[in-house]
């Protein structure tokens, strides 16, 4: 029998499957109606203690591209495909205090599903750092199951929110540090990928005692240019600033980062997210090592949470595990990380000869013969 339930860091869920931190769980409604749609989890909007006030207009739009044409553009048309979404949402703009009654509800109402509640603060001060331990304690005394730090989000302006976290192995360990001395709980991490080496992250938080590492978020970006107007698509007064670019077109991408650090640190856990729409995608994330998978911009448009994306991973799962009963699969642990050592440096994947190839060095060989290397 095709078993849908496991356990990540410590906590027993019903499916590996997450709706992800994103504008749509920032209603209480929304995150009820997710667990009711089947979801195995939901992080919710990220939570902060500094006001934040979000742009006029649109927030969030998708980038389409036209079926058998180049055009990519997120004007809404027929005959196009979707190609990623766009966001410059900041994090939640709800006071803390007015979480914290929701959460406890949605726990009571639905007291076997997971609720991971996303959170942020500074980094550059003891002031901050104690910001932490504030929502910390907060959202674990109202009873969510685990916490996740929002080092990822990629249009903070303050120097130690958000990505400018990510980046900074010292204050990604630091901050968990500072989590981890009251949390009670799981402590997740989010991580930017827009960094040059995100082992080096992964490794600092971690080393702050992080339970597990999330990623990708969604990489910094614009919004494409109108040819007709010479305004971004999404603007204010014409103007843009960096946001945020998940979607199908992350998926290649967030692969890499997470194939990294699984390969890195291959007994540690982490939940994938990028690009997630139906059971393959999340079966690659599955395959390089995640014990969790989360989901974003399919569910939201999706009735906003995704109830017929769940059904469809959570059937493309057991499918699956049917299909390969006779290897004696029966749930995730059976086959997670089967494919992470498959991922190889260039030099390693075999060439016409074995002797052409030397990873862009000369040929020691020839060196060693007195001979003139043939690089």
């Amino acid at each position: 029998m095709a078993d849908l339930s496991t356990v990540f860091t410590g906590i027993r869920f019903e499916n590996p499957f997450l709706l992800a931190s994103a504008p749509p769980t920032e209603s209480e409604a929304n995150i009820m109606r997710a667990f009711e749609a089947g979801w195995g989890g939901v992080v919710t909007k990220t939570i902060g203690l500094h006001p934040v006030v979000n742009v006029r207009g649109p927030r969030t739009a998708f980038l389409r591209a036209d079926n058998g044409g180049t055009r990519l553009s997120m004007a809404k048309r027929p005959d196009s495909t979707l190609v990623a979404s766009w966001n410059w949402e900041l994090i939640s703009e709800r006071p803390l205090d007015w979480w914290v009654g929701r959460l406890s509800a949605i726990k009571k109402a639905w007291p076997t599903r997971v609720l991971v509640a996303s959170i942020m603060a500074g980094s550059g001060s003891d002031k901050e750092l104690a910001n932490w331990q504030v929502l910390t304690e907060a959202v674990q005394t109202a009873g969510v199951d685990a916490i996740e730090l929002n080092f990822s989000c990629p249009h903070m302006d303050r120097v130690d929110m958000g990505a400018n976290v990510g980046k900074d192995p010292v204050l990604c360990s630091v901050s968990t540090q500072a989590v981890k001395e009251v949390a009670r709980i799981p402590v997740w991490v989010k991580l930017t990928p827009a960094t040059a080496d995100i082992v080096e992250e992964a490794a600092a938080t971690f080393l702050g005692g992080a339970d597990a590492i999330s990623s990708s978020n969604t990489f910094p970006s614009l919004p494409p240019i109108d040819p007709r107007t010479l305004d971004f698509e999404v603007n204010v007064d014409g103007y843009v600033s960096s946001g945020g670019l998940g979607g199908p077109a992350i998926l290649p991408q967030s692969l890499a980062k997470m194939a990294q650090m699984t390969q890195a640190f291959p007994d540690r856990e982490f939940s994938g997210l990028g690009g997630i729409s139906g059971f393959d995608q999340a079966l690659s994330y599955f395959l390089l090592g995640c014990g969790t998978v989360q989901v974003a911009t399919a569910a939201m448009l999706d009735h906003a949470i995704g109830p017929n994306v769940i059904t469809a991973l959570a059937s493309g799962m057991t499918e699956f595990l049917e299909r390969n009963a006779d290897r004696g699969w029966t749930s995730l642990a059976d086959f997670r990380g089967l494919r992470r050592g498959n991922v190889v440096p260039h030099s390693q994947i075999r060439r016409p000869e074995a002797s052409d190839y030397h990873g862009g060095y000369e040929d020691q060989t020839d060196d060693d013969a007195g001979g003139l290397a043939s690089g």
